[in-house]
């Protein structure tokens, strides 16, 4: 897959306008648009402010992906977008975007799932990342432990029955008064703090790959409330590490879970989450300690991008899988 089309590919599921250019697994240009400031004083992603902020932002994207990849749109294999899952009034903005420029150029359209490109994106990273694989989505709307069989060939093995990581993360951290988004903000605090100061539950324990982060929510503000109170609350910073380490936890046992039962010897991940700097360290001890190896994309690919989407969509031009014209999104779409 090192050589392959010149895709663009553009993705706008949530609050992130991501514009990316790759030539197989070979990265060109990688641009986004953050609405995180949009969205601060929500405490969360507002659906028709995040539609209308795409919609400022594609076209003048678009140009600078394609300038700062150095091709010319006349030049490109296909154009690529989301089609789902996400927020319906956001992804009907890349999505018709790309329709329209496709038309207009007289390229082949390529709808893509996003998780899918989640699945992709450690190529972005290392070329050699290859199923058969597990993989660990994790972001604020997914958390999943998916046995990647082949290139398009996908086995959901375990997913949350609640929050997602990424929600859980986000919704502590408002509760906390570390702002939004959370995650970031929990990972930097949590540096300065103590994992095991705080016994947090680990939830799902006789389920080997399945997920839930509400209970730990609800356990970590409890703890909180009492001890405040008491005035026996300790350092806001062990707190976080605490939670982030049940968190980590989990993640890192279900994978390892899903590697031991497949026979796999190579983990991915993908997903906003996995830009945590300590789900990353962990990932990392516990394949080495296994001998298999461990393929994430760099950090600023771990969150929504275009990138991901474009090398999913090279991948799927080469194959011949292109999309109608006519295809709609899909807010509920499926992996």
């Amino acid at each position: 897959m090192s050589d392959g089309p010149v895709v663009l590919g553009i993705e706008t599921s949530c609050d992130e306008t991501g514009l990316g250019v790759v030539a197989g697994t070979e990265l060109r240009a990688n641009v986004l648009a953050s609405q995180v400031d949009l969205h601060a004083r929500f405490g969360g992603v507002v659906p028709e402010v995040a539609a209308r902020a795409h919609v400022e932002s594609v076209r003048h994207l678009a140009h600078r992906a394609l300038a700062e990849a150095g091709v010319h749109q006349a030049d490109l294999g296909g154009v690529a977008a989301t089609q789902g899952p996400g927020l319906v009034g956001a992804l009907v903005v890349g999505f018709t975007f790309a329709k329209s420029l496709a038309w207009a150029l007289g390229k082949p359209f390529i709808g893509v799932n996003h998780m899918e490109g989640h699945l992709f994106a450690p190529l972005l990273g290392d070329p050699e990342f290859a199923p058969p694989a597990v993989v660990l989505l994790v972001s604020g709307g997914h958390s999943q432990v998916v046995h990647m069989r082949d290139w398009g060939d996908y086995e959901i093995l375990g997913s949350t029955i609640d929050d997602a990581a990424g929600e859980a993360l986000d919704k502590t951290a408002r509760f906390l008064g570390l702002g939004y988004p959370g995650g970031p903000a929990i990972d930097r605090l949590a540096s300065e703090g103590d994992p095991g100061a705080v016994d947090f539950p680990r939830a799902l324990a006789d389920r080997p790959y399945d997920f839930s982060f509400s209970g730990l929510k609800t356990s970590l503000m409890t703890f909180v409330r009492t001890n405040h109170e008491a005035g026996t609350l300790p350092p806001l910073a062990d707190v976080a590490a605490s939670l982030q380490e049940a968190i980590v936890d989990v993640l890192v046992a279900k994978t390892f879970n899903a590697v031991e039962a497949t026979g796999v010897e190579i983990v991915g991940g993908g997903g906003g989450v996995m830009a945590n700097s300590r789900l990353r360290r962990r990932l990392q001890e516990e394949a080495n300690r296994r001998g298999v190896r461990l393929f994430v994309p760099p950090q600023e690919l771990c969150t929504d991008n275009g990138a991901m989407i474009a090398v999913v969509g090279s991948h799927k031009l080469a194959r011949g899988e292109i999309t109608n014209l006519n295809a709609d999104v899909d807010a509920g779409l499926k992996l």
